[in-house]
């Protein structure tokens, strides 16, 4: 895949600069595909399988607000799931691409269930990586496992992080990969949790709206900490299904991007 480079772009948003990256050609037959990250990470994520998955189609990987490249938005409150989908449009439109299809990882999972619900007509079809259903007891939970953790001298924030990348490391992930993941959680500073509350504010709305959704879905479920809430997205989605990778963790696309790619190109 050396052939097909990687490019790093800029573009105006609601809040500033969003920084993204594009592989293959623009003009290739196939439905231009948009990737969105999990937070609180970055397109960086997808440098590995950009070109595996730009094969055939032109792929684009957008840095949500306050993630990798792009601008921290001015307050939390401008930080929310809708305000992630009008910033990836305002790219889409900027290339004037037409109809996309959409992979989501996560947090990227909601933002394309909002961006379709924004513009149906633009979205042909969806991918997921897990989707998340919870109970308001499971929320709290995992609202309080992404509290923020204030700045000390002894580093505590950092080892916490680093310490919850090799709990939840997945199959063939090297250190290497570790360590580059963990820098990419802090890229936005004392706002580097804003985009797993935005995910967490959302959930309220996630259900409801990813039912009205006609759209062709799949869910990828990777044997994460998402691995056994994932099904219950099922019964919510009308033209959709969910697929178990029991086999595949976190850092799945780095470690596994060849097949990554076959399985978003069967499920599109």
């Amino acid at each position: 895949m050396s052939e097909l480079r990687i490019r790093r772009h800029f573009a105006d948003g609601p809040f500033g600069q969003l920084h993204y990256r594009t592989c293959g050609d623009p003009n290739a037959d196939g439905c231009p595909l948009l990737c969105l990250h999990q937070s609180p990470k970055s397109s960086r994520e997808f440098v590995t399988v950009l070109p595996h998955l730009a094969a055939d189609r032109f792929v684009i990987a957008v840095d949500s607000p306050g993630h990798g490249e792009s601008d921290v938005p001015p307050t939390q409150a401008d930080a929310t799931i809708p305000d992630y989908a009008r910033s990836a449009w305002a790219v889409i439109d900027t290339l004037d691409l037409g109809t996309i299809d959409i992979l989501g990882h996560h947090t990227g999972a909601k933002v394309a269930t909002e961006m379709a619900w924004q513009r149906p007509g633009d979205v042909g079809g969806i991918v997921m990586v897990s989707a998340l259903v919870l109970t308001p007891e499971e929320q709290a939970e995992f609202e309080h496992m992404f509290d923020e953790i204030p700045l000390d001298e002894t580093g505590t924030r950092f080892r916490n992080q680093w310490e919850a990348a090799i709990k939840h490391r997945g199959p063939g992930v090297s250190l290497e990969m570790l360590a580059a993941s963990v820098a990419e959680n802090n890229r936005a500073g004392e706002a580097y949790e804003w985009g797993h509350k935005a995910a967490f504010a959302y959930n309220a709305h996630f259900p409801d709206r990813g039912a009205t959704l006609d759209h062709p879905i799949t869910v990828l479920n990777p044997k994460d900490m998402l691995f056994e809430l994932t099904p219950r997205v099922a019964p919510l989605l009308k033209n959709g299904r969910v697929v178990d990778h029991p086999e595949w963790g976190f850092g799945f696309m780095d470690v596994d991007p060849e097949r990554t790619a076959q399985a978003v190109r069967e499920a599109l």
